[in-house]
């Protein structure tokens, strides 16, 4: 459980940092990462397993942040915006796998690296 209590110091030291004023963008960008790993875990299923467990557990640990850091009534804001980078990741990863022109394949494919890898860095450890 050192992943819930790096969830819980991080969620601390973010708050105290960041005041009322800056929660609303870092809960969505808590959002939005928990789409785009979602998203990602999906397509993982399908052609990565391994990869898969790995980012179910960012995808946790991102969860834990929005629950941590979301007030209440914030429920359906938060879900618009995971719903909204789960699709717009989605499309990368399609794109990325199924697209016919090799260079947007390629390049859909390092956007979509390039985002979840934004989101990895907001974990600790």
């Amino acid at each position: 459980m050192a992943r819930g209590l790096e969830t819980f110091l991080a969620v601390l030291v973010l708050g105290v940092s960041s005041g009322p004023a800056a929660a609303d963008p870092l809960l969505r960008q808590f959002a939005i990462c928990a789409g785009r790993l979602s998203a990602l875990m999906e397509d993982q299923w399908m052609f990565d397993g391994p990869g898969s467990e790995r980012t179910a557990e960012e995808l946790a640990a991102v969860v834990s942040l929005i629950e941590a850091s979301m007030p209440e009534g914030g429920g359906r804001q938060v879900l618009g915006w995971r719903v909204d980078a789960k699709v717009a990741q989605r499309a990368l990863l399609g794109q990325a796998r199924f697209g016919r022109d090799r260079r947007l394949a390629e390049t859909a494919a390092a956007r979509a690296e390039a985002l979840a890898a934004e989101c990895r860095a907001m974990l600790l450890g």
